[in-house]
């Protein structure tokens, strides 16, 4: 059995320190990896992500993260990187990590994704140019996300999960308002994880939405936004060779 922990939109500023650090520092006992999906810093300064470097900083176990809107605000993301790397996280984008723990081979693919909305209701690529290049950027990213995920086939993990920061699904964000819902995700990403197959999806990103749901491919979605879960962290179960057992639900710590 894999033990994933996942977390995403903490939001931390220099007012925050400590606050993760003690739930934190009990994942050895419990979990096989850390995941964060995105939005860890208030405004994307590397001040910002200093504190959740020393959060995450010799866990025990490893992390993998993405970045969220939140940490492209401030127009630095490579020096936000660069700071959570420091503290020991691998910070993804369009690419893939495999983490061993407890015997296991755990595989992340991670992106922070992009919107454009959802089958029937999304975004297409035509018109104005800045209409095509956000739809681009949108398909863009997803690409990366579908790359990263087949590379880990040849990995032989145990599992596979896809990490984002915007939601693959609609049904996630059941409980926002449906016009903003094309700000918030976009079914390329659920293509993308349908395409090159996944074990788990996990994003953030949606504060007013819903914990669980399902690509259409079958593929389980948790939304793991600190707003959603109102817990340090959730903790989600999958079976050898991904057969999900537990049903990827969460357990709040």
């Amino acid at each position: 059995m894999t033990r994933v922990a996942a977390v995403g939109d903490i939001h931390m500023g220099p007012d925050s320190q400590g606050t993760l650090r003690p739930a934190f520092e009990t994942l050895p006992d419990r979990a096989d990896v850390l995941l964060l999906a995105g939005d860890l810093t208030r405004h994307g300064t590397p001040e910002e992500a200093r504190v959740v470097a020393r959060e995450i900083k010799d866990l025990g176990v490893p992390v993998v993260a993405v970045l969220g809107n939140h940490d492209h605000q401030g127009d630095r993301p490579d020096e936000v990187t660069a700071v959570l790397r420091e503290g020991g996280a691998h910070v993804l984008e369009g690419e893939a990590v495999v983490v061993s723990a407890s015997g296991s081979r755990i595989g992340v693919a991670g992106t922070k994704g992009f919107g454009g909305g959802f089958v029937g209701r999304c975004a297409g690529e035509f018109g104005e140019p800045v209409m095509k290049e956000f739809v681009r950027y949108s398909r863009h990213l997803a690409d990366g996300l579908r790359t990263a995920l087949e590379e880990l086939r040849e990995q032989e993990c145990d599992v596979r999960i896809a990490l984002t920061h915007f939601a693959p699904v609609p049904d996630t964000l059941a409980g926002e308002h449906p016009e903003i819902f094309p700000f918030l995700g976009s079914y390329l990403l659920a293509e993308a994880i349908d395409t090159a197959g996944a074990d788990l999806a996990v994003h953030g990103h949606a504060h007013a939405g819903t914990e669980h749901g399902m690509t259409a491919g079958g593929v389980r979605v948790r939304n793991v936004a600190q707003p959603v879960i109102s817990a340090a962290f959730h903790i989600y179960d999958l079976g050898p060779e991904g057969t999900g057992r537990g049903g990827a639900n969460g357990r709040p710590q």
